[in-house]
């Protein structure tokens, strides 16, 4: 017979689909495991990122079915997003049109694949009865306290008359326009995340299922700080600047005041001054600059100074008071002591506009001169020139002057967190809009539960300056007040698209829930994820703002977990010609092509067995001939061998040949190795390799040109294994092979094979351990044993311990399955 991947793998995948083969509800009887890859964007068309992601997904969630598990594995769309509202103009369309068509497209093209995904559980986001909930959650999260408003800056757009998304600001200009982006105060809705600052980051010391460069990555965007709120008086006034620094050892050295561009006394001090107009300026070009930057760009340090001074407080020393580019008002207070001699960045900055730099900690060693230093010391060391303090390490110079403070009534000790709250006000049209309403009488008003969802309308017009049509639709944004009964205006903004992706995990275990946000007993039955998969390019915001959401929904009662997520594997990603693949890099590859071509399984296969999960995969047309032609051996193997399965229940024979002996090893060995690599690490390449060698195996008894072969049963016991273990990978062929030899019960519903312990376990061998020519003791090992671990185990014997004296080892010569001589 012809392998006809075509014909297979449509057959069962209609079969799957038909029958409802991985539905999942829940059952007491059989522990659970829900598996889950992070939705995509609707955006068209699967990529072979995408491929590679929800294939390794997959084969996690069939294996573990196999092994017994009720595995929940759900698909669904995050369907808000700019690009949608970008098609509607380029396109004259609707994003609604736009992003349900992407979702028929590609909901196809994940079914070819053959996903083992409960499509009954099915999600788009852009639904008003998913985004129903979760207006529901912005009120209740109001209610609690933890929303409110503010005045933000945004990238706004004069010609376009329009806020811009950062995206959208491509070297600092509107992305459609080409004119400046300039920063603008705007209200807007922010989610008070910093409330559990603290939580969040003692949660990731309890997250070892995590890769650590992404628990690193969240401990530093929260960035937890402990040191010292210093209170600086600004000389001839009654107000004080006050700053936060953990180095509070390093205050006699202080000698001028850097703060933040938008700190209000930036202005305020230069006012009537000769350096006015000069800060101004300052201000004004550092802010569009700031607008324009990259997080990864770094900046010149450059500063000027306000003519304002403030006194410190321990020493009375007027220090000069610079508004510097690299202060950020979102840390600590927006102002910073700086300390030449201690800090990199403020001895550049001295350096530069030749400010005094004075030593207050002396290292160990050579004592620091400050006309003579190159870079700052920012280590620890012994106080000079501290008041008190000189003398004191500077460690316990720290808390010493801490307290000082305090007892002085000039400042305090204080925790600060880089995490700052979360904006999700969007000027936008396709997004979830905010339920608030705004009454001239009662100020902010939370849309009544029993008149949601507030549903997009879709009868709106978009113009090309791609302003958001809701700011001027008069039948969305006039509505009545619920406490006044009088006129309100709804509010326009809708909520940033990380919102939705931030809890779509609990809404999957009761999706078509209408009681409330969640059926309780189901989140408490499947949740948290037991396995979550997606890239690195989300291990600080989504990450970080799922965790946030499942704490806020446990404390609202929703909930009875505090992380979402046990296990967190993030995928490498496709690689071309040595970069990533992209539409932009022109090096794309079309699953569709290749699917066409060679069949899902093949695409399957080859993402998997190319590089393991966690590196990224270097595309090769060749490897993926390779891997359709290893499917075209594994069928005409089974094809070849049909005969085996003649009998329906045929038993391993008690006495066997050394070809039978040989096969039967080779096949539990298989077993247990598949099943070690994919509980290590998900080493699904090593897995492979291993079903590959059985294989071959299995072809040798053919060409054995003894005459001498298995017995039928213990062939068909291999190739039963090899169908088995295979079949979260190929799951069309491996499902079509298993019906074709006989099996009355569906590959689908069949259990992992388990292993034999005296079947793996290979014969012993005796080798001989000499020390200086002259034998001193054995080991018995497997054959094969590498040379490495023989020299391990021998210098570990006692006998042999005993003979070398204590001298040093000088050689060790191992002589393969026979003898190791040591040399002392």
């Amino acid at each position: 017979m012809k392998y006809d991947f075509k014909a297979i793998e449509e057959k069962w995948r209609s079969h799957w689909l038909k029958n409802s083969t991985y539905k999942a509800s829940e059952d007491s009887t059989r522990p659970k495991y829900y598996l889950l890859e992070m939705f995509p964007y609707p955006s068209g068309r699967i990529h072979m990122g995408h491929v590679r992601n929800y294939t390794i997904g997959d084969v996690v969630a069939r294996y573990k079915r196999m092994k017994g598990f009720n595995v929940l594995h759900p698909m669904g769309w995050d369907a808000f997003g700019l690009p949608a509202e970008n098609a509607a103009i380029k396109h004259d369309t609707h994003p609604a049109k736009w992003t349900y068509e992407n979702i028929d497209y590609m909901k196809k093209q994940l079914q070819r694949m053959g996903f083992s995904y409960d499509w009954d559980r099915e999600l788009a986001t852009c639904n008003d009865k998913y985004y129903r909930w979760e207006q529901l959650l912005f009120i209740k999260m109001y209610e609690k306290g933890l929303v409110y408003q503010k005045v933000t800056t945004v990238n706004w757009c004069e010609t376009c008359q329009t806020v811009l998304a950062n995206e959208q600001v491509i070297d600092g200009a509107c992305w459609r326009c080409d004119n400046a982006v300039l920063p603008r105060e705007m209200n807007g809705w922010f989610f008070k995340i910093t409330d559990y600052a603290e939580e969040l980051l003692a949660g990731c010391d309890t997250l070892t299922g995590w890769p650590e460069k992404v628990l690193t990555m969240q401990r530093n965007w929260i960035g937890k700080s402990v040191g010292a709120e210093v209170n600086f008086k600004i000389e001839n006034s009654e107000k004080t600047l006050t700053i936060f620094t953990t180095r509070p050892d390093t205050i006699f050295g202080a000698t001028f005041m850097s703060i933040a561009p938008e700190h209000p006394l930036a202005l305020e001090l230069s006012a009537g001054t000769p350096q006015e107009e000069a800060v101004k300026e300052f201000v004004a070009r550092i802010k569009v600059e700031k607008q324009r930057q990259r997080p990864e760009d770094e900046m010149e340090k450059e500063g000027v100074f306000t003519g304002g001074y403030c006194l410190n407080p321990f020493t009375g020393t007027r220090l000069p008071v610079y508004v510097a580019n690299f202060v950020l008002m979102e840390y600590g207070t927006g102002a910073v002591m700086a300390v030449p001699a201690h800090d990199q960045r403020d001895f550049e900055f001295a350096k530069k506009y030749g400010i005094e730099i004075k030593v207050v900690i002396q290292p160990e060693g050579e004592p620091l001169d400050p006309a003579a230093m190159s870079e700052a010391h920012e280590g620890t060391g012994t106080l000079v020139a501290s008041g008190e303090f000189t003398g004191l390490p500077s460690e316990k110079a720290k808390t010493a002057i801490t307290a000082a403070a305090t007892e002085k009534g000039v400042g305090c000790q204080r925790t600060t967190f880089r995490l700052r709250d979360w904006g999700i006000s969007r000027q936008r049209y396709w997004g979830a809009p905010i339920p608030m309403l705004h009454c001239a009488s009662c100020g902010i008003v939370p849309v009544p539960e029993k008149d949601l969802p507030v549903s997009l309308p879709t009868d709106v017009q978009f113009d090309k300056s791609g302003k958001s049509p809701l700011h001027t639709l008069e039948s969305f944004y006039q509505t009545t007040c619920p406490l006044c009964n009088g006129p309100a205006r709804r509010e326009t903004d809708t909520m940033d698209t990380f919102v939705e992706s931030s809890w779509y995990f609990a809404r999957y275990v009761s999706p078509r829930f209408t009681e409330g946000v969640l059926d309780k007993a189901k989140a408490d039955y499947w949740l948290p994820v037991d396995q979550y998969i997606g890239g690195v390019e989300h291990a600080i915001l989504h990450l970080l703002y799922s965790r946030f959401f499942t704490k806020v929904l446990r404390d609202l009662g929703y909930l009875s977990i505090d992380e979402p997520f046990t296990n967190l594997l993030t995928q490498g990603m496709v690689i071309k010609d040595g970069t990533k693949m992209s539409k932009s890099k022109g090096n794309v590859v079309d699953p569709n092509e290749l699917v066409e071509k060679y069949g899902a399984d093949t695409v399957r296969l080859f993402s998997l067995f190319a590089a393991p999960p966690e590196r990224d995969l270097e595309w090769s047309d060749q490897g993926v001939e390779g891997a359709y032609r290893f499917l075209n051996r594994v069928f005409r193997l089974v094809d070849d061998n049909l005969g085996v399965f003649a009998t329906p229940n045929s038993t391993l024979p008690q006495e066997m040949n050394a070809a039978s002996i040989a096969l039967h090893r080779k096949t539990h060995q298989t077993i247990r190795k598949f099943g070690a690599d994919i509980e290590a690490k998900f080493h699904f390449n090593t897995a492979i390799s291993a079903v590959m060698e059985l294989t071959n195996t299995l072809y040798s008894l053919a060409a054995d040109e003894s005459g001498e072969t298995a017995d039928p049963a213990v062939i068909r016991e291999a190739i039963e294994a090899m169908l088995a273990l295979l079949s979260p990978m190929v799951p069309h062929l491996c499902a079509e092979l298993w019906e074709l030899t006989k099996h009355p019960t569906p590959l689908a519903e069949v259990l992992w094979p388990e292993y034999d312990d005296e079947a793996v376990r290979e014969e012993a061998i005796t080798i001989v351990v000499q020390v200086k020519g002259k034998v001193r003791s054995q080991l018995q090992v497997a054959p094969g044993t590498s040379d490495a671990d023989l020299e391990k185990m021998a210098l570990a014997e006692d006998k042999v311990q005993k003979f070398l004296e204590g001298k040093p080892v000088r050689k060790v010569i191992v002589v393969p399955n026979k003898l190791i001589n040591i040399v002392i």
